[in-house]
């Protein structure tokens, strides 16, 4: 197997050019990435220094590592071209077209995709990331009026980073509720779930892959049986479908597919975009 080094380059945080770059390497089978992040690049000397260790990977490995950036300042990028890598330049490859199409110089100023330049907005996410673990796990049901969307599943579904997800990333508030093996012996949702139907929205996984789940956080307990297991996600689609509440299966895929489609089915509206 083919084996190579990725360089994530960024005058801040890292996270856009870690995120497209990911979504660019998914589609090489065969490849083992080695994936280092060298975030706030934003001076000359940490630019030269950045530099000195992608050439160190190259005479260490004997092939050119690949540098996804998003550095925005000139000086800074024509310092990293100059490393011994493949050198791949997300803002120059849509910054100049963008520019052309509509006539507009853009600032060039770092920070700009993941800093505080709207307050309101970073303030939103954290109240929304606030009530999110306030509403965590059903341990409080009267702020569900607030609510924007209320996930429920059995235990280790996804239901809580699927709404941290979503609150960090779209100010979405989004409280989560376990069923419970007293909800399945009644069959039938609580009340205080009820009063908000319109709002639920669940989650459903494969039994084998959550006894694996709960097997690592409870070894050798009822909770993580093979019947229990089969008997809880049986009894909880079986109450989807009684309350014709949608539901994901949430198995085989990542939180941020997970939650895009949620809003996207219940339409509820992303107030941010990352």
């Amino acid at each position: 197997m083919q084996h190579r080094t990725i360089f994530f380059v960024s005058d801040q945080t890292g996270v856009t050019a870690e995120t497209l770059g990911h979504s660019l390497l998914t589609q090489f089978d065969g490849v083992e990435f080695r994936q280092v992040t060298l975030p706030f690049i934003s001076t000359a000397q940490k630019a030269e220094e950045a530099v000195r260790r992608i050439d160190a990977t190259f005479e260490s490995e004997g092939v050119r590592p690949i540098i996804f950036s998003t550095l925005v300042q000139e000086e800074m990028r024509e310092i990293l071209k100059r490393a011994k890598g493949l050198f791949l330049d997300f803002f120059a490859v849509f910054l100049d077209p963008l520019e052309q199409e509509l006539g507009v110089k853009p600032s060039r100023a770092p920070g700009r995709a993941h800093g505080m330049m709207d307050l309101n907005s970073y303030t939103l996410r954290i109240d929304a990331t606030n009530f999110a673990l306030a509403n965590d796990d059903g341990a409080i049901t009267r702020d569900y009026d607030r609510a924007d969307l209320i996930l429920i599943g059995v235990s280790r579904s996804g239901k809580t980073p699927t709404c941290l997800y979503m609150a960090l990333q779209y100010a979405v508030f989004a409280a989560n509720y376990p069923l419970t093996d007293e909800d399945f012996e009644r069959n039938a949702l609580p009340p205080e779930l009820l009063k908000h139907k319109h709002k639920l929205y669940g989650l459903t996984i494969n039994p084998e892959r959550l006894q694996q789940i709960r097997a690592e956080r409870r070894p050798n307990s009822r909770y993580a049986a093979a019947d229990q297991v089969e008997f809880e996600v049986r009894a909880a689609e079986a109450l989807f479908r009684r309350y014709s509440v949608p539901y994901i299966d949430t198995t085989s895929r990542s939180i941020e597919e997970i939650a895009s489609q949620i809003l996207d089915e219940t339409g509820v509206e992303r107030r941010l975009r990352p």
